[in-house]
């Protein structure tokens, strides 16, 4: 059974997270209570990725997105948004089988994101780790003197 990711608050938190005149810079995606095929907004905030980290669980699964700055020196500032599907340790057998498959129907709404980044645990969604994949999704690197990659 396909997901349903028909509820416009679906788009308008997408969109809230993409709109670089909000405060809002990530939200997060999971089941509605008693429809285990309907996606609804869990949570958006203006926090970052801590904020975003913080109201993760073990029994929860589901999908964030995320709005990060990366800039390579004070000049280039970039906006770049990544995808978190997120699957807690202590989610059910049929639940994490069937997040395999939704992921595509999530896709069908959250459309752009430069990396994604599978997680069941919080210690997966480490900022610095992050921001090293963004610059090497990136391409070009200008600031080798610092980088670490």
């Amino acid at each position: 059974m396909a997901l349903n990711v028909k509820d416009s608050a679906l788009y308008d938190a997408y969109e809230d997270v993409r709109d670089d005149k909000t405060p809002t810079n990530w939200a997060f995606f999971d089941f509605a209570d008693g429809k285990p095929d309907r996606l609804r907004v869990a949570g958006t905030g203006s926090g970052g990725l801590s904020e975003f980290t913080d109201q993760l669980s073990p029994n929860v699964a589901g999908w964030g997105y995320v709005r990060m700055n990366m800039s390579n020196d004070e000049y280039s500032q970039r906006i770049k948004f990544v995808l978190i599907p997120w699957c807690g340790e202590d989610v059910g057998i049929m639940r994490k089988a069937k997040l395999s498959i939704q992921i595509s129907d999530v896709k069908t709404f959250i459309r752009n994101y430069h990396i994604e980044v599978p997680a069941s645990h919080i210690q997966e969604i480490q900022e610095d780790e992050i921001m090293t994949r963004l610059r090497r999704a990136g391409g070009a690197n200008y600031d080798r003197q610092t980088s670490n990659y």
